[in-house]
């Protein structure tokens, strides 16, 4: 149940009606009247009763109580069991014309239920939701949690079993016995007596198709080419799985990949068909898509090692030669001095001969190095990567979807047509196409003067890969069996025509495209006039006319803020209290109020494992991944519990799912106990940015970072006003940081709305401001080049005298209201999940600039953007707010380092997977630490000398992500009284004993 209510809500939802002050009755007790109505409020507004008292949240019992003129505090005298209140639950069941859950109703249940199942998961809140909704429209009260954990898996027991029939009838008996080929036992014949030993391979076919993909070179593309091409001879149907929701498929492909092969031959036929079918046909999409980030980051890779190679050699030679317009400055001086001179006595006695050669060596080495990287990258293709271009194009299918690409088309189709060919250049008969394909600056090496003006293979295929490259990232050119590459069409809504109105009104936007367009420009039109007419006395903010005739924005820093008096002792409490506190034991305590390893499931079928010891396990587990440490320092204490226990409970019960389910139910717990004079009421305000960790360079994902040197990751957080991060995602130094923002506000799973999102420059662009508008959030940033923004007028001959220096064109509104309709298309798209922020971004880049969609965004977001910082100049309360909400960020980024200390805090590893299971256990760990903060925090300030103690600059600074009482590491204990159980020393003289002879002569 939600914890936080504002006062118009409060007294939507929560304010008793004439006839329910009668149903409560004047003559019971205070505490029975006031739990019946928490009892009734609570069920007309979910259809259901809370489980337990703590569910309701206190501003609630306070309304309440208000209403019937009883204290709040009656509320926890009492017994909140079901038997106490079974007369007033009857009473308001009947009231409200609902119906006790019955036996019968059950298969009913079921039978509703099970086609609707998305995964394999009991504790998913989307099954529970859907089945109190389906309840509730029949008025019938919904069963017990037990009754229904038991109902929602007979649901997904009997969804299993259909999924099962279904997917094994779809697959060919030539398929089934591939798929049982990569689990059988490869055999060989003894020599001896002809018998058939059994013999594991080092590496069998299911391992090497469940491998990830390594570093980007020639030999890395070979051998994701051979298991694609593995996986094709499967003979998958291709639209397998087209119509199952990707978590039910992810969740057998989960259980194929954490099995071993003994383990998946035990199966039944088509339990084990499905399970591998599940995961040959999961990776052949993900091997698609690798092999096209391979093809796209090769053909930057060989650019921007040609330019470097040019650039290193060419410094060899030439000195940079510094200060040119001093030395202009001499030169003509001395000219204009004595303009009958001779160079020799009037120029080369102030700018030395050297010197001038210098600057002629430069000069001209700066007209040649355009040319020679152009050599050098053709040389660096022709000599190692051209042998994986041929094969590239036999198992990648290139598609496109508009004319426009039709040159890029016949170009691939030119390609494939003389891939045998040993000619240096293409017939003279052939019709190549060259514009689209080749661009201005490669014409001279495409058209080979040796050949009488023919096309140069090597160079055109050249300018083919890098087209291939700009039109593959925007999504002009799709691949057929893609996933993120696929046909950017899919990515859409395919019902939207069906259920236009139910989308614009989920997105809460007008159906008519006149009026979204008057709301957007009256919101512009206000923020102008408001900046226009606070200019002349704003103290802070001025706009600087340059040379030019341009304006330039000078805005003042803002002033510090007085320093908290009582922060400091509050932290010495904590020291004082619970001084060397366990982070361990952090998570422990963690798990003993919460229970968030209740959302770790098994990958199989069954658990054998006691409880006791499965949570034990977890928690080492969670522990050892998310400070780095390893799972192997955690059992080296002398327990119970030995390095394969953890690898078991690692592989078989951690995925990213869980985790995610895990973060959701901590993050929520910290909303609930935070007290609201302390913390607010529930917030709405999060701040976004990326932090970088080192990691091994032998994946796709870890790239070199330009800023802060190093191969590595980076870890995008989103975390609230008061430390609470609420999701996390990996990603790659240059992938965009304004798709990682979108996407975690749409992901996140916990129960905070987000309404304002805090950027910096890096997680903001105009399309970013497009998209946030009808998503229905606001996006905040702290914008780095300030002073050279621009904002852009309403209408033509608009007049604001005072900014006229900083303004610029009018808004084409025509071709927003034209788009609209593709707008909300795409808004829709992200807010379903058709497709993921990256995919939907890729399509609106500056190489696709024509695009009227992107267009369109453009100037939506110029306008948004206008907006924005007309409000964000005038106003010092948003630039305060804005700069509050990253220094939360900040600190959450410098709590990293502390945590995750092992191994140099570095990502060992090379699986993405991995990479992703270590980030958000360290997600955990951190906000556990959050957790046990906020109840050490609220205790120490529930204590008489702290009491009315704080003050405003203390709330401003309360944090209650602290480490200073926090042991990371272990206990040492240093006992001089103990040994090792070494032996003793026994001195052997050896070679020096002539010399100790010599020395008592």
């Amino acid at each position: 149940m939600n914890r936080a209510w504002y006062p118009d809500e409060l007294t939507q939802y929560w304010t008793l009606a004439p006839e329910e002050r009668k149903l409560l009755g004047s003559n019971t007790p205070s505490a029975t009247q006031l739990s019946a109505a928490v009892l009734l409020k609570s069920f007309q507004l979910e259809g259901r009763f809370p489980e337990r008292r703590a569910d309701v949240a206190g501003s609630v019992v306070v309304h309440l109580a208000n209403q019937i003129g009883v204290p709040p505090e009656v509320y926890f005298d009492g017994d909140w069991s079901e038997r106490t209140q079974r007369r007033q639950r009857a009473r308001i069941r009947e009231y409200c014309g609902f119906r006790s859950f019955r036996s019968r109703d059950e298969s009913g249940l079921v039978g509703w239920l099970s086609p609707r199942v998305s995964s394999l998961n009991l504790e998913a809140e989307a099954l529970k939701a859907a089945a109190y909704d389906h309840l509730r429209s029949r008025y019938i009260e919904p069963p017990g949690p037990d009754r229904l954990r038991r109902l929602l898996g007979m649901a997904v027991r009997q969804c299993e079993e259909q999924f099962v029939k279904g997917t094994f009838a779809q697959l060919s008996p030539q398929t089934r016995a591939a798929l049982d080929a990569l689990v059988k036992v490869r055999a060989i014949e003894n020599d001896a007596d002809g018998e058939q030993i059994p013999l594991f391979p080092v590496r069998s076919d299911l391992a090497l198709i469940k491998e990830g993909v390594g570093a980007v070179k020639v030999e890395t593309v070979l051998d994701e080419i051979a298991k694609l091409n593995q996986l094709r001879a499967l003979g998958l149907p291709e639209a397998l799985f087209r119509d199952v929701p990707a978590k039910l498929v992810t969740g057998y492909r989960q259980r194929a990949a954490t099995e071993k092969p003994r383990e998946l031959r035990r199966h039944p036929l088509a339990v084990r068909s499905t399970l591998l079918a599940a995961l040959c046909w999961q990776r052949e999409q993900e091997i698609t898509d690798d092999l096209v980030e391979l093809l796209i980051h090769i053909a930057h890779h060989v650019g921007v090692r040609a330019e470097e190679r040019v650039n290193a050699e060419l410094m060899k030679y030439i000195k940079k030669v510094m200060g040119k317009a001093r030395l202009l400055y001499k030169l003509a001086k001395a000219a204009t001095g004595r303009p009958e001179g001779v160079i020799r006595e009037v120029i080369f006695p102030v700018v030395s001969q050297e010197t001038l050669e210098d600057v002629i060596r430069e000069a001209e080495a700066d007209e040649k190095q355009e040319q020679q990287v152009k050599l050098v990258t053709r040389a660096s293709y022709s000599h190692h990567y051209r042998r994986i271009v041929p094969v590239l194009l036999d198992v990648l299918d290139f598609q496109s979807n508009s004319e426009r690409d039709r040159p890029a088309m016949e170009a691939l189709a030119l390609l494939k047509k003389h891939r045998g060919r040993k000619s240096p250049v293409f017939p003279y008969s052939e019709e190549i196409p060259l514009d689209g394909v080749v661009n201005e600056a490669w014409q001279d090496l495409v058209k080979d003067d040796k050949h009488a003006g023919a096309v140069n293979r090597i160079s055109y295929e050249w300018c083919v890969l890098t087209t291939l490259r700009e039109k593959l990232r925007c999504k002009e050119l799709w691949v057929k069996g893609a996933r993120r590459f696929r046909n950017p069409d899919e990515d859409l809504p395919q019902d939207f025509e069906t259920r236009r109105h139910e989308y614009y009104g989920a997105l809460h936007q007008p159906l008519e495209a006149k009026l979204f367009v008057e709301n957007v420009r009256s919101k512009m039109e206000a923020a102008l006039a408001a900046l226009n007419s606070d200019l002349p006395t704003n103290p802070n903010v001025k706009i600087v006319t340059t040379k030019k005739g341009k304006g330039r924005i000078r805005l003042s820093p803002l002033e510090a803020q007085p320093e908290p008096p009582n922060i400091a002792a509050l932290t010495a409490a904590l020291v004082q209290r619970w001084p060397m506190t366990n982070l361990i034991d952090v998570l422990k305590e963690m798990e003993l109020r919460v229970h968030f390893t209740e959302a770790f499931r098994s990958t199989g079928t069954r658990e054998v494992l006691r409880p006791e010891v499965l949570q034990r396990r977890l928690l080492l587990c969670l522990y050892g991944l998310g400070t780095n440490a390893g799972l192997k320092r955690m059992c080296s204490g002398g327990g119970d519990d030995t390095y394969a226990d953890l690898q078991y409970i690692r592989r078989r019960y951690i995925t990213k799912e869980q985790l995610r389910a895990a973060i959701a139910r901590v993050c929520n717990a910290i909303f609930q106990i935070r007290d609201p004079d302390l913390w607010g009421e529930g917030t709405t305000a999060c701040a976004s940015d990326s932090k970088k960790f080192g990691a091994w360079d032998q994946n796709l994902i870890t790239e070199w970072h330009v800023r802060y040197g190093g191969p590595g990751i980076m870890i995008y957080w989103h975390v609230e006003k008061n430390s609470v991060c609420i999701y996390s995602q990996l990603k790659s130094p240059s992938s965009s940081e304004v798709a990682s923002m979108i996407e975690g506000v749409l992901r996140h799973d916990t129960q905070m709305n987000v309404e304002k999102q805090y950027v910096d420059t890096h997680g903001q662009s105009e399309v970013g401001f497009a998209f946030c508008y009808p998503l229905g959030f606001a996006l905040l940033p702290r914008l780095k080049n300030l002073k050279k923004q621009r904002l852009y007028r309403p209408e033509n001959g608009a007049e604001y005298p005072n900014l006229q220096a900083i303004l610029t064109r009018a808004i084409n509104w025509e071709i927003i209201e034209e788009q609209y309709d593709e707008l909300i298309k795409l808004a829709t798209a992200l807010r379903l999940g058709t497709a993921d922020a990256e995919s939907i971004l890729r399509r609106f880049t500056k190489h696709n600039a024509q695009h009227p969609t992107y267009k369109a965004l453009c100037e939506l977001g110029k306008a948004l953007k206008t907006t924005f910082l007309c409000d964000y100049l005038r106003l010092e309360s948003l630039r305060r707010e804005i700069h509050d909400g990253l220094q939360v960020i900040e600190n959450w980024n410098s709590a990293n380092d502390f945590i995750l200390y092992g191994k140099g805090g570095e990502f060992s590893t090379n699986r993405r997977e991995d990479q992703e299971i270590l980030m958000l256990s360290l997600h955990l760990l951190q906000v556990s630490l959050v957790y046990v903060n906020t109840l050490m925090i609220q205790q120490v300030l529930a204590e008489p000398a702290y009491r009315g103690r704080l003050t405003a600059a203390d709330l401003r600074a309360l944090s209650p992500l602290k480490w200073q009482h926090i042991n990371p590491y272990g206990t040492f204990i240093l006992n001089l009284k103990e040994r090792l159980p070494l032996e003793p020393v026994i001195p052997t003289f050896g070679a020096a004993l002539p010399k100790l002879q010599a020395s008592l002569d």
